[in-house]
């Protein structure tokens, strides 16, 4: 019998929670997305009901988000870096929130404020994003990325006119760098995470994913169903900030879903905050290297972790070949079931409901409540960003099973 190390911290609900953010709210993602419906290309990614899965895990329903499809750019980050962006120049230029649109804001800029410089910090994606809406914009940006990053992401960034530079340092010290630097050079930084005297961009960052929420629950609609359980991944918390705070809020909801949270093992800053018990954010530091680049965080985002402590039902701390599983098995499927490309962070949720349905987890599916008649939604938050990674895992088994 393998030796499986998936490690699951009981979440601790508040009887009396702290209340959710109203840049969290649907009211709050009806603005977002009114945004986002007017960038080019804009159309709802798709949700997949893959009934094959469903069955082996034991459950009614396995509804997948394919956020791969978002723009060409094959991750969700783009909802919240050209809303953050957008806001941040309309804000220098004095316009509301029904005057976001790029084609007015990019006249605007360039003949008020002249060029503008973006920076941020990235395993890849978030800077992709940022890089995508700066030159949607007319703009610039410089993207630094920690040690290791892959170069298919570094070729990413830097199609879209942006300068990428690798740190010989993790994702945590790039974050840093890039906040000295924007304060040094008078860039406009444009960070996923908060921190004290930074919080509006990120709140407009997590705003901007609520799109994401919206459409899924609309298609949800369509098919007569809700989400009994949402797996959400976490680096920084961000996007499981957003999304839990969006359902929880969902007034057209029967009842608010659980909330499972994974991470990577190595990163796994709100697992290891649960597990302490003193309802304090703590950090994860040495080394946070994981196949699962984009969730190599060890600093929760403040504004994440106030919501995922006192709504989520359960923290997962994930081995690498957690997520490898999930990527074979959401890019060779059960028969019938759609297939989907999966980088290593977004395939995470489909690795975690599998190996649930072994016998050995069965009192944490039963503390998750996850049975014949659940509804499970997982968003896979990425496509194949590292071609070569995917390729070796996917074909080559790489990071096997125990």
């Amino acid at each position: 019998m393998t030796q499986l190390t998936l490690d699951l911290c009981a979440g601790a609900p508040s009887a009396q929670p702290n209340a959710i953010p109203t840049f969290c709210h649907p009211s709050a993602a009806t603005v977002a997305r009114r945004f986002h419906c007017k960038l080019p290309g804009y159309r709802p990614t798709s949700l997949h009901d893959l009934k094959g899965l469903a069955r082996l895990a034991g459950v009614g329903k396995v509804l997948v988000k394919n956020e791969a499809e978002r723009f060409g750019l094959d991750a969700f980050k783009v909802l919240g870096a050209s809303f953050a962006v957008a806001n941040l120049l309309a804000r220098r230029l004095g316009l509301e929130d029904d005057e976001l649109d790029l084609a007015v804001l990019a006249a605007r800029a360039q003949a008020q404020l002249g060029q503008q410089t973006f920076v941020t910090a990235t395993d890849g994606n978030h800077g992709r994003a940022v890089a995508w809406a700066a030159q949607q914009l007319g703009q610039q940006a410089v993207v630094y990325l920690p040690q290791g990053a892959a170069k298919s992401r570094i070729d990413a960034i830097t199609r879209h006119g942006a300068k990428a530079i690798v740190v010989a340092a993790n994702y945590d010290a790039a974050v840093l760098l890039a906040a000295e630097q924007a304060d040094c050079n008078g860039w406009l930084l444009v960070q996923d995470t908060a921190w004290d005297g930074y919080e509006e961009i990120p709140a407009w960052i997590m705003q901007g994913y609520t799109t994401l929420a919206a459409e899924s629950w609309e298609q949800m609609q369509e098919l007569g169903l809700e989400p009994t359980h949402v797996f959400l991944q976490a680096g920084v918390g961000s996007l499981a900030g957003s999304q839990l705070g969006y359902w929880q809020t969902q007034k057209e909801l029967k009842k608010p879903p659980q909330f499972v949270v994974m991470e990577p093992s190595n990163a796994a800053c709100f697992y290891s905050s649960a597990r302490q018990g003193d309802k304090r954010a703590h950090t994860v530091t040495g080394d946070l290297q994981t196949i699962m680049a984009g969730l190599s965080c060890g600093q929760p985002n403040p504004l994440a972790w106030p919501l995922l402590r006192d709504y989520a039902t359960a923290f997962v701390s994930c081995p690498d070949y957690v997520a490898a599983y999930g990527m074979r098995i959401l890019g060779n499927p059960c028969s019938g079931d759609q297939r989907i490309i999966a980088g290593e962070s977004g395939a995470i949720g489909a690795g975690v409901l599998a190996l649930l349905a072994d016998p050995r987890y069965s009192a944490w599916r039963q503390l998750l409540g996850l049975d014949e008649d659940s509804v499970v939604l997982l968003i896979n938050t990425e496509g194949a960003t590292d071609p070569i990674s995917y390729r070796d895992i996917v074909w080559g088994g790489q990071y096997p099973l125990p």
